[in-house]
Formats: C-alpha cells, sequence, structure tokens
C-alpha cells in the first residue's frame, strides 16, 4: 500500500510498504479521508518526539475491511476511528477516565496512524457512520469529539453566557457547540475579521476584537459580572490572561490552546480572588464519539463551512505547508485517499 513516512523530523516520505495485518481485537480500516491539525505539524518538526519511521495521521475515516465492533458494525460499512488507544486494565481506566489510560497510545504518534491506504486500529474505537453524514466531513468529527470533552468536563449550564477567544476550526466549533447545550449568548472574540463573521453565521450573538472592545462588550452583556465561561483555542498565554479577565467571579476557564510555553505571566491574583475554575481536556472519551455523530447527523453543527481546502493525502508536505503558512481564511484541510 502507499503511505507518507515520517522518516526523520521534517522529512516525509511517499512509500510502498506493506499493508498492515490484525491481530485479535483489531480491526482494518481502508481509509477514505483524513485531517491535519497542529499536532500534527508539531509531530512532522519534532516539537512532539515520536519514534522514526512513523506514519502520521489521527484524525480519519473509511470503510471497515476486517473484523467487528460491538455497535454491530461490519466489514464494508463506513467507520470513523477513535485515534486514542486504551488497556482498560490500569488504575486510570479503572476510574472511567479510558481517555487519560496510562498505557495508551495515539495513533499517528506513538504507533502508525492514518496518512496511508489503510491503518488499523483497535475494535473498541471504531464508529459506524450514518449514510447521512458526509465523506469529506467525517474526520472532522473527531476534532469535535475533543471539543465536545471540553464542555462535558466543564458543564455548560442552560443560559450560560460563553466568551471564546480564538476562532480557528476548534473556536468554530465551540460556537455551535455552545449555542446547541443551552448558552444563551456566545461572544466571540478573534482579529481575523473574517472569522468573526463565519462565527455570526454559526450563531454567536456578537463578534469583536481582542483587548477594550473584547471587555467592553462582555461586560456590557452581562450587567458588568463577567462571562460565566471563557474558552481560550489561541494556545497563547496572553490570551489566557485575557480569559481570566473576562470571566466573572466564580466564573469557569477552559484553556482549549495547547500552550508550549513553560513559563510565563499570568494575572494569578485575580485568577484566586475570582475562584475561578479552570478545567482542561485532553481526548476525548468513546461516548463523545457516538454524541459527536449525532450532533453532525441531527444537523446541530455544520462542519461543511469549516473546509477550506481538500489535497491527496500524498501531498501531505504541501498540506502541513498550508497549514503552517499564516493565513486569514484557510481552516480545516481535507486529505482524500
Amino acid at each position: 500500500m502507499k503511505a507518507v513516512v515520517l522518516t526523520d523530523p521534517s522529512k516525509l516520505e511517499v512509500r510502498d510498504v506493506e499493508k498492515p495485518s490484525t491481530s485479535e481485537g483489531e480491526a482494518l480500516i481502508r481509509v477514505t479521508h483524513s485531517g491535519i491539525c497542529g499536532t500534527d505539524t508539531k509531530i512532522f518538526s519534532g516539537g512532539i518526539p515520536t519514534p522514526h519511521p512513523l506514519i502520521m495521521g489521527h484524525e480519519m475515516s473509511g470503510v471497515l475491511e476486517e473484523g467487528s465492533s460491538a455497535d454491530g458494525t461490519k466489514p464494508g460499512d463506513r467507520v470513523l476511528v477513535d485515534p486514542v488507544t486504551f488497556c482498560g486494565e490500569c488504575a486510570i481506566c479503572k476510574k472511567g477516565q479510558t481517555n487519560l489510560c496510562i498505557n495508551g497510545e495515539l495513533l499517528g504518534r506513538d504507533i502508525d496512524g492514518g496518512f496511508a491506504e489503510y491503518c488499523v486500529a483497535p475494535s473498541q474505537n471504531i464508529y459506524h457512520l450514518p449514510d447521512d453524514i458526509d465523506d469529506v466531513q467525517a474526520p472532522l468529527i473527531q476534532v469535535l469529539t475533543t471539543v465536545l470533552h471540553a464542555f462535558n468536563q466543564a458543564g455548560v449550564v442552560d443560559g450560560d453566557i460563553v466568551a471564546i477567544l480564538g476562532l480557528g476550526v476548534t473556536g468554530l466549533m465551540q460556537v455551535q457547540l455552545a449555542k446547541a447545550l443551552g448558552a444563551s449568548k456566545v461572544i466571540c472574540v478573534s482579529r481575523n475579521a473574517h472569522k468573526r463573521g463565519l462565527a455570526e453565521k454559526f450563531g454567536a450573538d456578537v463578534s469583536v476584537t481582542h483587548g477594550e472592545e473584547a471587555k467592553k462588550v462582555v461586560m456590557d452583556m452581562t450587567d458588568g459580572i463577567g462571562a460565566d465561561m471563557v474558552i481560550e483555542s489561541v494556545g497563547h498565554l496572553s490570551i489566557l490572561a485575557e480569559a481570566i479577565d473576562l470571566a466573572r467571579t466564580g466564573g469557569k476557564i477552559v484553556p482549549f490552546g495547547i500552550y508550549a510555553a513553560d513559563e510565563g505571566k499570568l494575572p494569578f491574583y485575580e485568577f484566586y480572588f475570582k475562584e475561578l475554575a479552570i478545567i482542561n481536556a485532553r481526548a476525548a472519551k468513546g461516548e463523545d464519539f457516538i454524541k459527536g455523530i449525532e450532533l453532525v447527523r441531527s444537523g446541530a453543527v455544520d462542519l461543511g463551512p469549516l473546509i477550506t481546502h481538500q489535497v491527496p493525502f500524498t501531498d501531505l508536505a504541501e498540506a502541513i505547508r498550508l497549514l503552517i503558512e499564516p493565513s486569514d481564511e484557510r481552516l480545516k484541510i481535507i486529505l482524500d485517499h
């Protein structure tokens, strides 16, 4: 089969490799579509340590070729892959936190993933895709599951006022999900005018730029107390500081972005004085896949407008270049297999 192989940091080769075989409890998937994200760029550059050679890719969907799953999925069915493996036996798994398994691995980081014609995953990690979910959009559901998991961790309450800082792919998903889960008002903050416009099409009540304008709008819309929940989706400590400033006393902060800095400056006294809850989320659980599929199938979340580019998976190097290159309008890049 054809695969794109990371041979060393920043070095990719399209190779003919042996088609993977399955063991008991595993499924073979013919990959039809996959997505790339910031984690892939860090794996590509060496920012996230990985073995080499490695087939990257953790957002993938396709057709089940061999194996089955507990939900009755059988060969020939379209499936979505949960890339986070778990043992089910460690102390963390036994507490129900299988997404944080001590022995778990991530497909495309620790073991071979989906940037190939075929991939293998545990049978318990595959989910049937209904016929009315579009093939091209399907890999994005894996991204949606992480957003949904963060919301489940934080607990959106009916009537909450939610502020979202950063309007990339996940930020625009958060707009839709906040509304779907009962938020009364969603305030979006971004320097990007194009993405602010998209946020309003997705249901945001208002979208503004960072800084004084964001502070004024949040205070005006909350009678001066601040947002119940602030989601930081940029991954910069300066924006996390802004999130702390915009949250109400007793509110919640969800630091959804990934922070590369080892140290930084934050308003720690304000964090203490407001008695803020900071709720982190790393990876989705199985139930998030079931719910995420249903949210898309029902139309509560629209993934189509988030896809701006499609390229062949063998052009992964070009896709990574597009993702790294600054762009006001580029959102999700989907790879066709």
